[in-house]
């Protein structure tokens, strides 16, 4: 769906939105792998957040175990994305 939206938008074939689009994600990720943040101005910011090991219960079984430590991708939206969600 973002492909035919990207490829409407902007006049571009599919074949070239489907570039622009992996393009984007791919260097996103990459930059996260990193442990990079990216900025897209306006709309908002990818980060990289660090979770700490913890223990936990299964809920099957009442075992405690213990959740090893992670890191996990994070979205923080922008001013301008926020105001025209209202």
């Amino acid at each position: 769906e973002l492909i035919d939206k990207v490829a409407g938008n902007s006049g571009l074939t599919k074949t070239d939105a489907t570039r622009a689009v992996t393009a984007i994600t791919d260097s996103i990720t990459a930059a996260l792998a990193a442990g990079d943040s990216v900025v897209l101005t306006g709309f908002g910011t990818f980060a990289v957040k660090n979770r700490e090991a913890r223990a936990a219960r299964n809920p099957s079984t009442g075992k405690e175990m213990t959740i090893p430590a992670s890191k996990s991708p994070s979205f923080k939206d922008g001013k301008t994305l926020k105001d025209k969600m209202n």
